[in-house]
């Protein structure tokens, strides 16, 4: 009988001195373990999202001595401000030139933490944002700028890392800016694996693209593209469709990788609120909206005022009102802090100090399911004063509808 015992009990004490061993050498998470918080599935889909963009100009600490502290204290007091004004969304800018705000395997570290693209700040900003806001029941969206590179002076210079630097192909330059080529199935692809990357490994809410897809006035830059894809294609699209379908491309996959990385974080887009607008940057908005695959939400920044000669905001809404939705995607509205109590428009915004509540009034009365402001600053500044003032004491008191 011993005989026998023996060697299943040496096996035994074997098997488990190797598994302590691996668990006792293995000190890191593996890079694809999604950072929860607590309160994450609470606040994951509001009834009525009451947001506000903070663009990466406002979490710029370049410039300041102890960075790291700096940017975290920014991040508190917006959370304290958006808590104030009954706000329950940060749309946050991480990715504003092919860059990150956290560590990634595909783009460099932004600027704007350090002064230099691709230097390390230490931590981990983006996993900042988010502990601290759902510690406090504020959802978070990745906002990313999925094609821009870089301004003719911002950032100053990039990185060696970053994937233009290391494959110029992916990149054209366009009146003295920086683009990624939405023709190369290599840019595409970064865009989806950054987008995937987040969403694996952060419980981020949302991921949001913003206006800017094909920059307008764009000449025959991709000529060479398109003669290659008309030569290799027995019907070929016409230009304005070949570059349509560029984006709507990258719009589907990223839906897809966004999904298969966590089905309950969504991915939205921000166009021009103007709905005819969008065609000359070839994104083809009704298609998002009206077919599945492509979006969970649409956000047009209707920037007018109610009396807006060019365009009304009423006059706007109603284009996007009258598009025939596929069941899953939501209507929310951007609307335009910036411009309360300011000569935009005509001069329309001088009109009266609550064109902003009355415009989140009508998004109520109409359905959609929220709003978003741009931006953050306007809290602050005080020209908008009044109208932010008149908007926070009719959130605070009417916080849902």
């Amino acid at each position: 009988m011993m005989k026998r015992i023996l060697p299943i009990l040496l096996s035994f004490l074997f098997l488990t001195g190797a598994i302590l061993f691996v668990a006792g050498k293995r000190t890191q998470p593996p890079k694809n373990d999604r950072k929860m918080t607590a309160t994450a599935d609470e606040v994951r889909k509001p009834q009525e999202m009451r947001g506000i963009w903070v663009t990466y100009m406002t979490l710029d600490v370049e410039n300041e001595a102890d960075k790291e502290d700096a940017f975290k204290t920014k991040i508190d007091k917006i959370i304290k401000d958006m808590e104030n004004a009954a706000l329950n969304t940060m749309v946050v800018q991480i990715r504003p030139f092919s860059d990150a705000l956290y560590p990634s395997r595909y783009y460099p570290w932004s600027h704007i933490l350090t002064g230099t693209q691709g230097k390390d700040p230490g931590y981990d900003p983006l996993d900042y944002i988010i502990t601290q806001a759902h510690a406090h029941e504020i959802a978070v969206q990745a906002w990313l700028n999925p094609y821009r590179i870089s301004t003719r002076e911002t950032p100053a210079e990039l990185s060696n890392d970053h994937p233009y630097i290391k494959d110029p192909s992916i990149g054209v330059e366009i009146n003295g800016d920086l683009y990624l080529n939405p023709a190369s199935d290599k840019a595409r692809e970064l865009i989806v694996n950054g987008a995937r990357e987040i969403t694996e490994n952060y419980d981020v809410d949302g991921i949001q693209f913003d206006d800017y897809f094909y920059p307008p006035d764009c000449g025959d830059f991709d000529s060479e593209d398109y003669e290659r894809y008309k030569n290799t294609t027995a019907s070929p699209l016409s230009l304005e469709k070949f570059r349509k379908e560029n984006v709507n491309m990258m719009i589907r996959e990223v839906y897809q990788a966004v999904h298969d990385a966590n089905p309950n974080t969504v991915f939205g887009i921000s166009p021009q609120g103007n709905l005819d607008n969008n065609a000359g940057l070839y994104a083809d908005v009704v298609k998002w909206c009206t077919e599945a695959g492509y979006i969970d939400y649409i956000c047009p920044q209707i920037y007018f005022s109610l009396d807006n000669p060019a365009l009304t905001f009423e006059e706007g809404l109603k284009d996007w009102l009258e598009l025939k939705y596929v069941k899953g995607v939501d209507l929310y509205i951007g609307l335009p802090a910036y411009k309360a109590g300011t000569d935009a428009d005509s001069g329309t915004w001088l009109d009266n100090n609550d064109i902003l509540k009355t415009e989140i009034e009508i998004c109520r009365e109409k359905k959609t399911r929220g709003f978003i402001l741009y931006s953050y600053d306007s809290l602050h500044n005080e020209e908008n004063a009044e109208e932010i003032q008149n908007v926070m004491r009719y959130l605070t008191t009417s916080p849902t509808q």
